[in-house]
């Protein structure tokens, strides 16, 4: 008997970074595969592939998923963003600017993730956000560059902007 749900593919359409796209995928096939090798977004990482570290974080419908394990199939109908769609009209979204200004990026590996994990984050709360619940929100994204410090500042910069407090 075929197996129907691994071999067989499927249309999907929805929005990747603002364009309406559509694309053939099997039932199985992660989000990640998707965008890497049909898109060539390769901003998105493979880390751990088990959903431990982050490093494929983006969002779907505006929240946060790990690509690795959130199938391509199920964003049929949806919006995907991913780090190459944050910026608009060749400028930096104000969250990746304020990790290039407070030093939050070395080697770049983790840091599309952890930006776009950090901009679910800062969306769900426009009234502001403190320092523990900045750190709460990225502890599924590892880095082993930075220690984490400046990429809270950087967050917690545009937190304070977008609450009209300015630098905290």
């Amino acid at each position: 008997m075929r197996d129907l749900f691994v071999r067989d593919e499927v249309e999907i359409r929805f929005t990747l970074n603002g364009q309406r796209v559509q694309a053939e995928v099997t039932a199985l096939q992660p989000l990640l595969d998707l965008l890497r090798d049909t898109f060539g977004l390769t901003g998105t990482k493979l880390g751990c592939g088990e959903g431990e570290c982050g490093a494929c974080t983006v969002l779907v419908d505006g929240r946060s998923v790990n690509s690795c394990l959130y199938l391509a199939a199920d964003c049929h109908g949806k919006s995907v963003v991913t780090i190459e769609g944050l910026a608009q009209a060749g400028e930096l979204d104000p969250l990746q600017a304020a990790f290039v200004r407070e030093g939050a990026v070395q080697c770049g590996f983790c840091t599309p993730g952890m930006v776009l994990q950090a901009k679910s984050i800062l969306d769900r709360h426009p009234g502001g956000l403190d320092e523990a619940q900045v750190r709460r929100a990225i502890e599924g994204n590892l880095c082993r560059c930075t220690g984490y410090d400046k990429i809270v500042k950087a967050v917690l910069s545009v937190a304070a902007e977008r609450s009209g407090e300015g630098e905290p």
